[in-house]
């Protein structure tokens, strides 16, 4: 068959609708007729004489002048491309060559204008080109208020940067596209064309016949250019204007006007055009990349190719030039066209991503063989679209067809619906949820963004996977279903208390509920809410848990001061805190006491008000047994308190400090009580209750007050020794002086109280006090050198002691080294004389001052000392000694090394001194304690007093590790309590003997405290053993589940009530040893002693449960341990003998009640089931509450989809299923309704896909003319007449003009 050019009927009839009707024959082809096509001059006949033709076209033309103009719509639509080669992003990684983009905008028309240049500055790679016009027209560019510039830059989407008006440039710069570019130089070049003085001239040419005028390159229309000197403007093809500008000197405009005239009448006389039907897909291809292709058909045949616009529907492609080239031109525009095919692979949309591999590494194997094959995937179509070349599509197609089937044969997917308010607890934590599940199942999961509130999840993979990930994901949607969150208000101060040291209390709260996540807030935030999540019952459960917690904490956190004498605290403490953690433990309260080296007296007492209460009374009560304390109550007039207790409590201050430390307590302020509380010895107690009704009186007769200043340091000089020197004033005085407190901010402030006269007198015996002190004098004294450093030892200690204490007075020691023993004292006369006198007290307690040695092993050295050295400066401060202890011996086991010779001496003569006696102390054990004699020798009895000592106590093996406890927290308990160190022999000893060392007073209470202990144990082990007892009953496998229950509600009903343990057997577990007697121990490889049941164990009852009766065999006689493979219908039962046989009965109830229900199946349509089962099953629990019977429905994936299992009595199951099948007919007329309603609103579509066209074949066409017919002549007009000159511009390729 020869070569024919193919056109679609449809084309076909439109291309020919232009043509006189009278003059066209269509020729209907039959299908016998498909296989013989018609002829060219059938399809084809020559077209009427001109004059006929005229006359006919008119008709039409008066027609549609009569017609209304159509109105412009307000909204338009534009399509603009952004080829390849001009995309700003490339992906390199995409696949086949032409990657072009094209882009709608739908808007109004400034909108989508805007839109459009936005877009293309974003989406497509800019270019730059400058364009000069004289300086005088850039104000016409930029027009009134650069409107003109503005509408410019919207119309070509380009950026027009004009130079400013003190810039000598003319050159205009033009940002943008190619396309945007050359409209925008065109355009500015028009406007300077009109506004130039010198001569310009519009020449209207038909725009078919710009190609030939630009030629191939626009190479034609510059050498015009260049040898006329005028500027030529040929519009752009996306311009649909058809005029050409010429602008220049008159003469060469003149010139390149005829020039172009020329070319324009020879083109229109010589040329014809043949329109041939080429695939739309196709029109790329012969267009080229940047048009290259025509422009390369254009230079090789002289032929013009006009392609209809992106936007257009025709696939009408014409060729313009002269007769005998067109057929060249045809052919390579039919190579170009044919030189790429597209076919398409059938693959679900859901495929794709499979099929292209992680980072396309599938797709990258076939496009690097095939690197001109350009794969196109669609969002939700079931096909993939291969471009190319023929030969390397087909093979890609193959590969591709390969890997979807394979790809079907072993992968599924499913989608289900979950709201997508979970969607992000099922993602979890950075993904964690999901990603596990991913991980687990070996599929992939797509759970849309947040933004598209979708519900669809979807998952891909391995049928086994998607089925395991579908049931995963339901169930963890189904228990945030019953999630709830709440938010709990608990001060913060007691979020420290409720999370516990370490975290220990939350966390036991956590594992009551595992279920409920806690958030505490950041302690930064201040915050009280603490937040709980998780299902609604365990969320309710553990909100009343915490809610009472914290009830608990405010209850205790009540708070009270008790004060106590100083010298008190430690018999409150008692020995090893034994008192203070008696009293805690029996009230129930938090007791702290102030640090030692405080000055503070008082103890704070935190709990329950009414243990806080009896705490104080149990402390108080001691401080008054140990001393002669008594408490008297004083009635002084509410109104007076606040000037009694002073200026922060300055003047009540002084009162107590000066009568020995008693406590005054006043009531509190607005309580209208006039009683005020004296505690403290009876002597003290009186003298204080004299001073205060003395103060009271004069408060209330006249008070006088004066404010003196001294320096602080002189206030201890002032006060002397035990208050002697203030004491003596006031004597004689009458009045109350006051001193500063360490916190009062004037601490030079002395105030005195009292009569008029009084104060004024007790003011000027201070302010002769003061005055002296004022008075600086020097002396010296002599001090030998050998007690120097006694007093400048500790960074001169003793020394900043003497200043303190005597009124700041200096005391210069002689520098080391000097053998003078001049000591210069200097300050007030009297203090100078005082610390003389302290200092030669000093000197005379070191001349008297001995050494003797104490033996305590080293090992108990660091016993001895106590914590941080607290029992040694105790000693050292009680007794006034000095204490050194010896230095650590590095290696206590190792003989001490020979003496080595010294100085040329022989080393047995050194060691003659040297030498130990064989029974004498080691230099280690010593310690050194200086001081007085009677002094030293009470400090060695003390310390001796503290060296532990060992006693053993004899405790079964068996139950030394209830006595250690779960990670030794039970002997650490002990050993915390009773103030001794308790030494457990290791297992493989098996001895039972248990040592505990510690102080001599302390032993006799921990030895008691460890046998207690071990009495308990073994009244535990005596109980352990009668709840060992071991019922097994044997139940059929299948009633099971019924006798757990829903979440195990029924077997738990019956541990609670019967107290028991009940074992069901593993599933599927066959390898379960049960025990069928009891022995001798439960663990063979233990040793006897390790048994923690003394008496014989009882045995292990059997029941068997089976064919409506059973069998028990009680306990008897002792047999030995027998292990034998537990069966699947055995539970066993763990308790008091009596407990377990009540729980067996109970099973063995439920049991009777199980066999007399019935299960029967009913066939019921599966497209009802949702309906029956309702939203979240409510609907089926009413059914089965309703008829007292248990419903099943098949799973999905089961044999028969539509079995539905009832169980129950057999009155009930026949009610049930009658009123299931009641419902089923009622649903399923409902269903079937709306399956035929969807039938009819979506019929299903065609699945015999129509076989491709072939398009419309003619045969003996001109070009396929043999040379034994004589080709037609294409200058003859009469064989190849020209189109009338109305018709011709419906067939322009450019479309009809706007």
């Amino acid at each position: 068959m020869s070569s024919v050019a193919v056109l679609t009927q449809e084309s076909f009839a439109e291309h020919r609708s232009g043509l006189v009707p009278q003059q066209i024959k269509v020729a209907t082809l039959t299908s016998e007729e498909e296989s013989d096509p018609p002829t060219y001059k059938d399809a084809f006949p020559p077209l009427p004489e001109k004059a006929a033709c005229l006359e006919n076209a008119q008709e039409p033309a008066g027609a549609w002048s009569n017609k209304i103009r159509p109105i412009k719509a307000s909204v338009i639509t534009q399509v603009f491309h952004v080829p390849l080669e001009e995309r700003k992003y490339k992906d390199m990684n995409q696949f086949g060559e032409d990657q072009g983009l094209s882009i709608m905008v739908s808007g109004k028309l400034d909108a989508v204008m805007k839109a459009r240049k936005d877009i293309v500055a974003r989406l497509q790679t800019q270019a730059s080109a400058t364009v000069a016009i004289p300086k005088e027209h850039h104000r016409f560019v930029i027009g009134k208020n650069g409107e003109k510039l503005q509408d410019l830059e919207l119309k070509t989407a380009t950026k027009i940067q004009i130079p400013r008006p003190d810039d000598a440039s003319n050159q205009i710069r033009i940002t943008g596209t190619k396309e945007g570019i050359e409209k925008a130089r065109h355009e500015v070049l028009l406007i300077s064309a009109e506004q130039d003085k010198r001569a310009v001239e519009r020449l209207e040419v038909e725009k078919a016949f710009h190609p030939f005028i630009a030629g191939p390159y626009n190479r034609l229309v510059s050498e015009i250019m260049q040898e006329t000197g005028t500027r030529i403007n040929i519009p752009p093809p996306s311009v649909s204007r058809t005029e050409i500008v010429f602008t220049g000197e008159k003469e060469q405009l003149a010139q390149a006007v005829a020039r172009v005239k020329k070319i324009y009448e020879e083109k229109r006389k010589k040329t014809t055009t043949i329109a041939v039907e080429v695939k739309k897909s196709q029109h790329k291809y012969v267009i080229g990349p940047k048009g290259n292709s025509l422009q390369e058909i254009l230079e090789r045949t002289g032929v013009s190719v006009e392609i209809p616009p992106s936007d257009s529907a025709s696939e009408t492609v014409i060729l313009r030039g002269e007769p005998e080239k067109l057929g060249q031109a045809l052919t390579e525009v039919y190579a170009k066209a044919n030189s790429f095919t597209v076919s398409s692979v059938s693959a679900p949309s859901w495929l794709h991503r499979f099929i292209i591999g992680k980072k396309g590494q599938n797709l990258a194997k076939i496009t690097q063989q095939m690197p001109k094959v350009h794969i196109e995937f669609t969002e939700g179509e079931d096909r993939i679209t291969l471009e190319g070349p023929t030969e390397d599509v087909s093979v890609a197609q193959e590969q591709i067809e390969a890997m979807v089937k394979d790809l079907i044969n072993r992968m599924d997917y499913v989608e289900i619906n979950i709201d997508h308010r979970f969607h992000r607890h099922l993602i979890g934590k950075s993904g964690a949820n999901i990603n596990r599940i991913k991980d687990q199942c070996k599929v992939s999961v797509r759970i849309p963004p947040d933004s598209e509130k979708s519900s669809l999840i979807r998952i891909e993979g391995d049928p086994q996977g998607v089925r395991q990930a579908k049931r995963e994901l339901l169930e963890l949607a189904s228990r945030m279903e019953n999630e709830r969150t709440k938010d709990l208000i608990i001060e913060q101060r007691f979020h420290r208390t409720i999370i516990g040291q370490k975290g220990e209390r939350i966390r036991e709260i956590r594992d009551k509920f595992p279920e409920v996540i806690i958030n505490f807030p950041d302690p930064a935030q201040k915050s009280d809410i603490v937040q709980l999540r998780g299902p609604k019952n365990e969320v309710e459960k553990c909100t009343k848990y915490m809610q009472k917690m914290v009830a608990d904490l405010v209850e205790n956190s009540y708070s009270i001061s008790v004060p106590i004498f100083k010298q008190f605290h430690k018999n409150i403490i008692g020995k090893g805190g034994a008192n203070i953690k008696k009293i805690r433990e029996e009230s129930n309260t938090k007791i702290d006491l102030p640090a030692e080296n405080s000055n503070s007296e008082t103890i704070v007492i935190t709990g329950k008000r009414a243990n806080c209460e009896a705490a104080r009374s149990r402390i108080l009560s001691i401080q008054k047994d140990l001393a002669n304390i008594a408490e008297v109550e004083v009635s002084i007039p509410a109104r007076l308190h606040n000037s009694l207790i002073g200026t922060k409590g300055r003047l009540i201050r002084s009162i107590m400090e000066e009568c020995g430390g008693v406590h005054i307590h006043f009531p509190v302020e607005g309580s209208g009580s006039d009683t005020v509380v004296i505690r403290g010895p009876s002597s003290d107690v009186e003298k204080a209750r004299k001073q205060l009704l003395h103060l009271a009186e004069e408060k209330q007769t006249k008070s006088f007050t004066v404010d003196i200043r001294a320096k602080p340091e002189y206030h201890k000089f002032l006060i002397g020794k035990g208050g002697g020197k203030i004491r003596k004033v006031r004597d004689s005085t009458g009045a109350r002086i006051v001193f500063p407190a360490a916190e009062d901010r004037e601490q030079d402030l002395i105030t005195i109280i009292g009569k008029e006269d009084a104060v004024r007198e007790a003011q000027r015996e201070l302010e002769a006090l003061i005055q002296n002190l004022d008075n600086v004098v020097e002396d010296c004294m002599l001090v030998d050198p050998k007690h120097h450093r006694h007093f400048v030892i500790r960074r001169g200690q003793v020394l900043r002691e003497i200043a303190e204490e005597y009124g700041g007075v200096m005391v210069s020691f002689p520098r080391s080294g000097t053998q003078s023993d001049k000591v210069t004292l200097k300050g007030a006369k009297d203090c100078v004389e005082a610390a003389k006198k302290r200092i030669q007290e000093i000197i005379e307690d070191l001349e008297a001052q001995v050494t003797i040695e104490c033996t305590i092993p080293q090992k108990f050295h660091r016993s001895v000392m106590g914590p941080k050295g607290s029992k040694i400066q105790q000693i050292t401060r009680d007794y006034n000694v000095q204490i050194k202890f010896p230095d650590r011996e590095e290696n206590p086991g190792h003989s001490v090394e020979p003496a080595v010779h010294e100085n040329g001496e022989d080393a047995a003569e050194g060691r003659e001194g040297k030498e130990a006696e064989p029974g004498s102390p080691r230099r280690c054990d010593i310690i050194v304690i200086s001081g007085r004699k009677e002094k030293c020798e009470a400090a060695k009895e003390a310390l001796e007093a503290l060296v532990p000592v060992t006693i053993e106590v004899e405790v079964p093996f068996d139950l030394h590790r209830y006595i250690i406890g779960q990670k030794g927290s039970g002997i650490r308990k002990m050993m915390d309590e009773f103030e001794v160190n308790i030494h457990v022999p290791a297992p493989e000893l098996q001895s039972d003997i248990i040592a505990i060392t510690g102080l001599a007073a302390h032993l006799d209470r921990a030895k008691a405290g460890l046998l207690e202990r071990v009495k308990e144990l073994q009244a535990e082990q005596e109980d352990r053993a009668l709840r060992s007892f071991k019922l097994s009953v044997t139940v059929d496998p299948k009633y099971h589940p019924k006798i757990i229950g829903r979440k195990g509600a029924v077997i738990t009903q019956i541990r609670l009530e019967h107290d028991v343990n009940i074992q069901f057997p593993d599933k599927d577990d066959g390898s379960q040893a049960s025990v069928s007697s009891g022995g001798p121990s439960l663990h063979p490889g233990r040793p006897a002693s390790a048994r923690l049941c003394p008496r014989p164990q009882p045995v292990v009852a059997t029941v068997l449960v089976g064919g409506g009766g059973g069998a028990a065999t009680l306990p008897g006689r002792r047999s030995p341990l027998q292990v034998q493979p537990a069966p699947q219908d055995q539970i066993t039962i763990t308790g008091y003998e009596k407990n377990t046989e009540a729980a067996r009965d109970a099973i063995l109830k439920i049991v009777g009640e199980l066999e007399q229900m019935v299960s029967e199946d009913v066939p019921l349509d599966h497209r009802v089931h949702a309906r029956i089962i309702g939203a979240r099953g409510k609907a089926i629990r009413k059914i089965m509450d309703e008829f007292k019977v248990d419903i099943r429905f098949p799973q999905s994936g089961a044999p028969d989809p539509n079995c539905v299992t009832v169980t129950g009595l057999p009155e009930n199951v026949e009610e049930a299923i009658d009123h299931i099948l009641n419902l089923e007919e009622e649903y399923l007329a409902d269903v079937v309704d709306s399956e035929a309603l969807q039938l009819y609103l979506k019929p299903p579509a065609h699945e015999e896909s129509k076989a491709p066209s072939k398009g419309f074949v003619v045969r003996d066409a001109p070009w396929t003319a043999s040379s034994s017919e004589k080709a037609p002549d294409m200058s003859s007009s009469e064989e190849f007449p020209s189109f009338g000159a109305q018709v011709a511009p419906k067939t322009l390729p450019w479309g009809p003009k706007r």
